[in-house]
């Protein structure tokens, strides 16, 4: 199994790695959970820049900088909300994941972290969340090698469970 891919719990404002993925709404204009923690941890540079992208689609990804962060980036990604799983969640996270991937190695960033993408307000549930998360990533990782690191920086024990349990399937798999 691909060493690149890391899961650990935290916060990810904290992470140091060249990029962070940040779960956004649509508008990009900051918000509550992990996306609100990101604009606070930033500063003020951020929301200017985030005004100039007139918001993200659903399952695509948009790159500001980093500002106060560690990270070098930030690239936004706007996630589906859980409407019972048959409104083509599965394919919007999965697509949410795979161009916050493509757009890391377009900026050039080895490493990258990222929050537990839909599974907050958004009310997808973490264990079919990390499931489509981890094998995206991998499926990812197996034809970019210039990615050094992956890490999904999950909130709580629980979600770090579920991303875990979903390598382990996919190990097994």
């Amino acid at each position: 199994m691909d060493e690149r891919l890391k899961i650990t719990v935290g916060d990810i404002t904290k992470a140091e790695v060249e990029a962070i993925v940040n779960a956004a709404n649509n508008s990009l204009l900051g918000g509550g959970g992990v996306d609100g923690a990101i604009h606070r941890a930033a500063g003020p540079g951020l929301l200017a820049e985030c005004r100039t992208l007139s918001g993200c689609p659903t399952g695509e990804a948009r790159v500001t900088g980093g500002y106060k962060l560690p990270a070098r980036w930030v690239i936004h990604t706007v996630g589906p909300v859980w409407r019972g799983g048959g409104a083509d969640e599965a394919r919007l996270l999965a697509s949410a994941y795979r161009r916050s991937l493509e757009e890391t190695v377009r900026v050039g960033a080895g490493s990258v972290a990222f929050p537990a993408v839909s599974t907050g307000v958004y009310g997808y549930p973490q264990d079919q969340a990390a499931a489509v998360a981890v094998k995206t990533v991998l499926d990812f990782l197996a034809t970019h090698p210039d990615l050094t690191e992956v890490r999904l920086v999950c909130f709580s024990e629980a979600s770090a469970r579920a991303h875990l349990s979903a390598l382990a399937v996919q190990q097994a798999g």
